[in-house]
């Protein structure tokens, strides 16, 4: 009789932590949905389009709040709702990660140079907003290496919005397929996006393939790094790291 007590007892014992740990895997969950939805969620860029500003290896955070929610916020892109709300209007300059418009599940990030209403047009690699053109000083040039490890300079400048913020682009060339195009005249509901890197960047002034942002598809504003890794190192080849973690990069904002 004894015995069968103790046995019971422990089943029991087992059960109940068994329930614990059910339960605590469960909290976590729910908060890390919670941060994922509401607060911050983790991104890494994986392309140069936005060089100078942010390279390839980059870890940043994006604030889910920034802009409102919609369904392309909520963590694992979960359908809950439509359209937005506790929506807010995003700044000239902001650096955003959106969902792309022509299949609402691709991460793109990219800065946004225009408002619902604004027209937006490239003549001769400077932006135009509203048939004025966007004050573009030049500066140092970008050094980075090509595929092969050769050193190459690229033109560099400070573009400043009509808001007055600043940020820095890079151009190879002022007359490129984007450097001159049509003036696109931005949809209520909508904003242009553009990348830092004027000549290697697919955005709004690719209307097949990127086009107009719908509001309702932004994810957050780009807020800082958390991590930077040189281009060709993976995330897991922790051996690396010593050599390849960019500490000059690590925390700082992306503005």
């Amino acid at each position: 009789m004894t015995f069968e007590k103790q046995t019971a007892g422990s089943a029991k014992t087992k059960d109940a932590g068994f329930a614990e740990t059910v339960k605590t895997v469960l909290y976590a969950v729910l908060i890390a949905f919670g941060v994922r939805t509401f607060a911050f969620e983790p991104f890494n860029i994986p392309s140069g389009s936005m060089i100078p500003t942010l390279l390839i290896g980059d870890y940043l955070f994006v604030s889910k709040y920034s802009y409102g929610y919609s369904k392309h916020t909520i963590a694992f892109g979960l359908p809950v709702f439509e359209g937005r709300i506790m929506a807010k209007m995003p700044e000239r300059g902001d650096v955003i990660v959106f969902k792309l418009p022509r299949d609402n599940k691709t991460d793109y990030i990219k800065r946004i140079v225009g408002l619902p209403g604004d027209t937006i047009q490239m003549i001769g690699g400077i932006l135009h907003i509203n048939g004025q053109p966007v004050k573009r000083d030049r500066i140092e040039d970008f050094v980075t290496q090509d595929a092969l490890g050769r050193t190459l300079h690229v033109a560099q400048y400070v573009e400043t919005l009509p808001n007055g913020r600043s940020h820095r682009i890079i151009e190879e060339t002022d007359n490129g397929p984007l450097d001159n195009t049509p003036a696109y005249k931005v949809p209520e509901g909508h904003v242009f996006m553009m990348g830092d890197n004027r000549d290697n960047s697919l955005d709004s002034r690719v209307p097949a393939q990127v086009g107009f942002v719908p509001l309702e598809n932004l994810v957050g504003r780009a807020e800082f790094l958390f991590f930077s890794l040189d281009e060709g190192t993976r995330f897991f080849e922790v051996w690396r790291w010593p050599m390849d973690l960019r500490f000059s990069r690590l925390f700082s904002g992306v503005k």
